[in-house]
């Protein structure tokens, strides 16, 4: 699990006292950084409820907030800044003093509700504290989100497993993504324009793709399923399903904390398998990358996509020789800081280099660009 911002002692008594204390506060010479005054925000957000103000009169003083927080934001904003045993606590008083229910008791709420991902975390990290029915429905909304989210990756997968691209032949058949922008340039370069520094192109070069044959490929998703990884884990859910449909491609997906759960007989279901996804805990990285290199038959056709945070909860000396043994076996390794719509990654940048020297690439990636790089890696 991530670790929640640090806050010094004077931050911390800020946030205790609220707002009526930001005079003492600067007078002490205390400036709340950007997550504190987040976190100061997700506070008021429940707490001046005992106030006797509605949600119209939450909003903060001074222009210091952005815009306010639905109940699935603030949601999921508790599970970024806060430790596990202050988000328990935030979300019991939001219930149990505030009757903040909109999520997890309410069914006319859910039945009005836009299935959106923002919902769909917000779903997940609160499904724990649902009734039967509400679980029912809520689980129409998850299958109604990744029904969409499939939809559109699907449109990806085929794209990117069309073929390979062929550089020593050339096509008519204009495509941005056969683009020969190297020829195209040189062949237009007579164009150039000084005065205004561009290039009128007048032709327009594209590579040709040949028909992929596929030799069997084993692709192993290990997803780190701590608090803060949960738009990874909702999009490498979708993911495997996806691949699981491709010829060629035996898929397997294993989400880990300290725990390692092979989830791969419910690939075909992503809706029932992030149902059953239990996010926070710790994390016990090393230990999974194991069990994904005990999956592999043959390791110069076996891809681990390790789609972590890289905070190591346990051992980061074994973490780092078991990346490298799967990399001495030729079984290619990428570690993903980030699988979603953005790929806005917060990891342990220390631990990523070593994974790299050890042989690993490592990036963020949109779920289409993890389909087009492992189209290339297969097709290679």
């Amino acid at each position: 699990m991530s670790t929640p911002p640090a806050l010094d002692t004077l931050t911390r008594w800020r946030l205790i006292l609220g707002e009526s204390a930001d005079g003492a506060c600067s007078a002490a010479g205390c400036t709340l950084s950007s997550d504190a005054l987040a976190m100061d925000a997700s506070l008021d957000w429940l707490y001046q409820r005992g106030e006797g103000q509605d949600e119209r009169n939450l909003r903060r003083q001074g222009g210091r907030e952005g815009s306010r927080l639905s109940t699935p934001d603030w949601i999921n904003e508790i599970h970024r800044l806060f430790p596990k045993e202050t988000i328990e606590r935030l979300e019991r008083d939001a219930i149990e003093r505030f009757a903040i229910d909109d999520v997890v008791t309410n069914p006319d709420v859910l039945k009005r509700a836009e299935p959106n991902e923002t919902l769909l975390r917000a779903v997940l990290r609160t499904k724990h504290l649902m009734s039967p029915d509400i679980l029912q429905l809520a689980r129409q909304l998850v299958a109604e989100v990744v029904r969409k989210l499939m939809e559109k990756l699907a449109k990806d997968m085929a794209v990117a497993f069309s073929g390979t691209l062929d550089r020593r032949r050339h096509t008519r058949l204009r495509s941005a993504r056969n683009l020969d922008l190297r020829r195209t340039l040189r062949d237009n370069l007579r164009n150039y324009d000084p005065v205004n520094k561009r290039v009128t192109v007048e032709r327009v070069h594209f590579f040709a793709r040949s028909q992929r044959h596929l030799r069997p490929w084993q692709v192993i998703l290990l997803v780190d399923q701590s608090g803060s990884m949960v738009s990874s884990v909702i999009h490498a859910s979708v993911t495997a399903a996806c691949l699981w449909n491709l010829p060629g491609i035996r898929t397997h997906l294993v989400a880990f904390d300290t725990q390692v759960v092979d989830l791969t007989k419910d690939v075909e279901d992503p809706c029932e398998l992030l149902m059953k996804v239990q996010l926070g805990g710790g994390t016990d990285i090393q230990q999974a990358v194991g069990y994904g290199a005990s999956l592999v038959e043959t390791p110069e056709r076996a891809i681990v996509v390790l789609i972590s945070d890289f905070y190591e909860g346990a051992s980061e000396q074994m973490l780092v020789q078991r990346v490298r043994a799967l990399t001495s076996q030729r079984s290619l390794v990428l570690g993903l800081a980030a699988l979603d719509a953005d790929a806005n990654p917060a990891y342990d940048r220390d631990m990523a280099n070593r994974l790299v020297a050890a042989g690993a690439e490592v990036g963020a990636m949109t779920p289409g660009e993890l389909a087009g790089w492992l189209a290339e890696k297969i097709g290679q």
